[in-house]
């Protein structure tokens, strides 16, 4: 058994959505980003390569790489997968949590669940996504970004 953690945090800018857990959230404001800017998954691929030891999402689809402008963060999740699978190991579980004042992540648990399960491999009863706010308090609860913690275990194939 692998665990790995995994951090992200996206400032807030122009917009009308945000893209959570590969969910298309409408929002007054967007995610400042060189990819979709769903720091849920960024945490996740964070998680996943760290327990692989693999570094981190920065090294395998860095910014200034333009052919990850705007991708879709699924797509990263399933290329990460496949890294780990080809070294023998494949993700046992997932628990995650969004920081965010808002929008309520609450509505779009249960759909992201589903996307990161389908995405990852495993049964949707080994996927736990979260949601906190910060009471206002620090970035977060200014309203300024989002922010996402994942925490993986691997397991051999």
């Amino acid at each position: 058994m692998r665990i790995g953690h995994g951090f992200d945090a996206h400032r807030f800018c122009e917009g009308t959505h945000i893209t959570i857990g590969g969910v298309r959230i409408d929002h007054d404001r967007g995610l400042e980003a060189h990819s979709d800017g769903d720091v849920l998954i960024h945490a996740i691929c964070d998680a996943i390569l760290g327990a692989a030891g693999l570094g981190d999402i920065g090294r395998h689809f860095p910014d200034s790489d333009d052919q990850y402008r705007g991708i879709d963060s699924r797509v990263l999740l399933r290329r990460v997968r496949d890294a780990v699978a080809a070294r023998g190991l494949r993700v046992s579980n997932l628990d995650a949590t969004v920081v965010a004042q808002a929008p309520r992540m609450g509505p779009h648990i249960q759909e992201m669940c589903a996307n990161l399960a389908q995405e990852m491999g495993v049964a949707q009863d080994r996927v736990n996504v979260k949601a906190t706010t910060t009471e206002r308090m620090g970035y977060t609860g200014r309203g300024e970004g989002i922010a996402a913690h994942a925490v993986v275990l691997l397991v051999a194939i």
